[in-house]
């Protein structure tokens, strides 16, 4: 699994025509209200943030599925219950790092198929957490 760096010399700034309304209908305004700049939005440490696409099915329930693509900052600290790119034993994988009690699993989030099970890291596991995850883009 290969991450790929962001190039932030260069902003991409979009049109943003507004707010739509996920309840009641409203009219549509389709005069730009502001430009919208991807990399501002999704990325607070452009040196630090990669973004990988996903492979596999272990995390379908976090709403990470096979082709999505995750933005990884190694700059934001890790917490209880993020999810997380890590390092264990010569291998990456993406899950959600439960850490207990000086202890931590990774977890994978994927009720359907139970071939997928919690990782406990041990004290001889080579293992890092590599990047927190703070993004997914999805194709609808």
């Amino acid at each position: 699994m290969k991450p790929f760096a962001l190039d932030v010399t260069e902003g991409v700034e979009l049109d943003m025509l507004g707010e739509v309304r996920a309840g009641f209908p409203s009219l549509a305004d389709e005069e730009p209200t502001e430009k919208l700049d991807l990399v501002r939005l999704l990325v607070r440490h452009p040196s630090s943030t990669f973004f990988f696409r996903i492979g596999g099915t272990s995390m379908v329930d976090a709403e990470m599925d096979e082709g999505d693509i995750i933005i990884v900052d190694r700059a934001v600290d890790p917490y209880n219950n993020c999810k997380a790119v890590c390092y264990i034993d010569g291998e990456y994988t993406v899950k959600r790092v439960e850490m207990l009690d000086g202890k931590v699993r990774l977890m994978p989030a994927n009720e359907l198929n139970t071939k997928f099970k919690p990782i406990e890291v041990q004290p001889e596991n080579q293992f890092i957490i590599w990047g927190v995850v703070t993004y997914v883009i999805k194709k609808m």
